[in-house]
């Protein structure tokens, strides 16, 4: 079963009416084929004619909206969340808002804005909020993406498939530092833009203005600050509020396997690859090592709440440990190379989103995860940054891994001393840490046993029939969650699509607000009323509702959402000491903010799955895909929901959507 879907906060790229459209919910982009240069060296995976970072002194800066716009836009999102009684509630505190405190707010936000050119409104809020929840990172912020197997059969051994990524993201590593990895751009036009000719003559425009010189090609570079985080980098906890660490020095690989934990060398002295039949022979040197799983495996601490982890680590520190962590936190990422084999595709769901927490490192930007059968994904750490670096980098590591492997089915391995090249880490422990993860454990455990997840496959449309009848294919996959929701609960309830905004420097994600008039009004057309409207009026609330969406999705795109600004103006009153004005706490605000369907998207040639948790107790976690003639969906749900019934009034919305979209009248 190939679903291709994604988690919250990843970059995904469309096109819509001549505007790029920056969509994220977890994990969309409109991948491209990045070229390579036959003749580059083994150490680059390419060499870019454009510098990697040239564009990024002259990116344009997030606007912060009109705040009468963003009055406008939040009434119009909450209109269908609310009853009557209700609206006149918060129509009544916006006014007041928007006239007095929230005119205040916004005003220094904007001053603010222009003081710090350098970045964005969001960027420092942002990373705050991300680290300043004590939260477990596992379920609430981690998601996963997994690779498509290798197209050769034979490659897709754990111990072939493991060399090739490590050597192939050792690539994509020192392509980056060097500048020689291509600028992230969409090309609206590619037939001008993306072209020898083109790249060339901006190459020579200085990058204070080489924005402006893409600009006029219809091609649009995009924000690449977080790819320096993709690399030695590590989330650290700390009481209250946890920080970023990064030290590009680090030249060795984390690896783990039941548990244990290993690291040796994969960049030599001179800043080299090491030989790939070398770090062939290290990591089978790994898989074949009897040392038994430890009973106290440390790796489950990285799943703890994060003020409990942040005082286990001084634990740690003050037994001895502190140079071990550091090797931790300084390797340039971490390979974790399971024992079991994947059954099925809601197996392999909750190995990569999880696992068992043992054989894991959560706090990592980034973690490859192969299983025995080479199944392979990343899970990442959230915080650094919103996926688009990510993604990136699975595109090339899939590429380069299946076009140009650098370790084949025979290799022989080096004859080289793994036993003394690897090092496997010993901590130092006591009784207070021994309990520390005992109840770590035990509290990861009952935290994932109540997870379900299940998936469904809409094998009678997709995105060919839908654009046919000119509708925006995810429109209607987001109608299809409203009428399902709709059908199983009978209400429509706030709805999360986040949307990157990398078009502009430091821009993160804004969210669209799927949920509107639009959709209510034609989710009960079809679930309540049926029988009640004729074919031609159901198709009219259609082509209503992906108006709308297309307005909604364009809006966001270009930073004129309304959660962000209101957002940075909140965390700006808290900043300042003020108590919160009475828009923010008034139960409507905390309403719409408990995002019940959490929805994001994906294709990529890469990626075969991606999934998230639900970002509340009571909701789900959508992960889909339009395809041209299927529509797939990989969703997640806590007890208090019930995935596998959603999913059939999910399907049963579809079944009636493209019946209706046939000229046919529901049954």
């Amino acid at each position: 079963m190939t679903i291709l879907l994604s988690m919250p906060c990843v970059g995904c790229l469309r096109r819509s009416r001549g505007l790029v459209l920056l969509r994220t919910a977890a994990l969309g982009v409109q991948t491209r084929n990045y070229s390579r240069n036959e003749t580059s060296p083994l150490e680059y995976l390419h060499q870019s004619v454009v510098p990697s970072m040239h564009y990024q002194k002259s990116l344009p800066r997030l606007p912060i909206p009109k705040l009468e716009d963003t009055m406008r836009r939040y009434l119009a999102a909450q209109r269908p969340l609310l009853d009557d009684d209700q609206f006149r509630t918060i129509e009544k505190l916006a006014q007041d808002f928007q006239s007095g405190v929230g005119k205040q707010l916004h005003e220094e936000l904007v001053a603010q804005d222009k003081i710090n050119k350098h970045t964005s409104y969001i960027s420092g809020p942002w990373f705050d909020m991300y680290l300043s929840a004590r939260e477990s990172v596992v379920l609430n912020f981690n998601p996963f993406m997994s690779f498509n197997l290798d197209p050769n059969t034979k490659y897709n051994d754990q111990l072939i498939r493991a060399t090739n990524m490590v050597c192939s993201a050792v690539r994509f590593m020192k392509t980056l530092r060097a500048g020689l990895l291509e600028p992230e751009v969409f090309h609206l036009n590619p037939a001008k833009s993306d072209t020898d000719r083109f790249k060339k003559l901006i190459r020579w425009v200085p990058s204070s203005l080489s924005w402006y010189g893409a600009y006029m090609v219809n091609a649009y570079p995009l924000d690449m600050s977080q790819y320096f985080r993709l690399f030695n980098s590590t989330r650290i906890p700390k009481c209250g509020g946890d920080k970023l660490f990064t030290n590009e020095k680090g030249r060795h690989l984390l690896i783990m396997r039941k548990g244990n934990m290993y690291v040796f060398d994969i960049v030599d002295r001179d800043g080299n690859l090491v030989k790939p039949a070398e770090i062939q022979s290290h990591l089978q040197y790994i898989l074949s090592d009897p040392t038994p799983a430890p009973t106290f495996p440390l790796g489950v601490l990285t799943s703890e709440n994060r003020d409990v982890w942040a005082g286990l680590r001084e634990r740690l520190i003050a037994a001895g440990n502190a140079e071990k962590l550091n090797l931790i936190d300084s390797a340039i990422f971490c390979l974790c190379l399971d024992d079991e084999t994947m059954r099925d595709h809601i197996d392999i769901s909750h190995n990569m989103l999880h696992g068992d927490g043992c054989n894991r490192w959560y706090d990592k930007s980034f973690s490859i995860i192969l299983t025995k059968d080479g199944q392979a994904a990343i899970n990442f750490e959230h915080s650094w940054g919103d996926g688009v670096a990510v993604l990136r980098f699975q595109n090339e590591i899939f590429k380069d891994t299946t076009e140009k492997p650098l370790v084949h089915p025979g290799s022989v391995a080096a004859a080289v001393d793994s036993a003394s090249a690897v090092h496997r880490l010993d901590f130092r422990m006591n009784s207070e840490l021994e309990n520390g993860i005992i109840k770590a454990k035990e509290k990861f455990d009952s935290a994932v046993s109540e997870l379900t997840i299940d998936a469904m496959e809409f094998k009678k449309g997709g995105k060919n029939q839908l654009k046919k009848s000119k509708l925006s294919p995810d429109a209607i996959a987001q109608l299809a969650f409203q009428m399902g929701f709709l059908r199983q609960h009978g209400q429509t309830v706030s709805t999360y699509e986040s949307c990157s905004t990398a078009a502009f420097k430091h821009g993160r994600t804004e969210t669209i607000r799927p949920a509107t008039s639009y959709t209510k009004q034609c989710s009960h057309a079809f679930v309540c009323q049926p029988g009640q409207h004729s074919v031609e009026q159901l198709q009219a609330m259609l082509q209503e509702c992906s108006k709308y969406h297309g307005q909604l999705t364009k809006e966001a795109a270009m930073g004129q959402g309304f959660d962000r600004h209101l957002f940075a103006m909140r965390c700006l009153a808290k900043s300042k000491g003020h108590a919160l004005p009475g828009l923010y706490t008034d139960p409507a605000y905390a309403a719409i903010n408990h995002n019940i369907l959490s929805t994001s998207t994906l294709t990529s040639p890469a990626v075969n799955l991606g999934g998230f948790a639900p970002v509340v107790p009571d909701g789900f976690g959508i992960g889909y895909g339009v395809h041209d003639d299927w529509i797939g969906c990989n969703v997640s749900s806590y007890p208090a929901r019930n995935v596998h019934e959603f999913l059939q009034c999910v399907h049963k919305s579809l079944e009636d959507i493209f019946t209706v979209l046939d000229g046919k009248p529901l049954s």
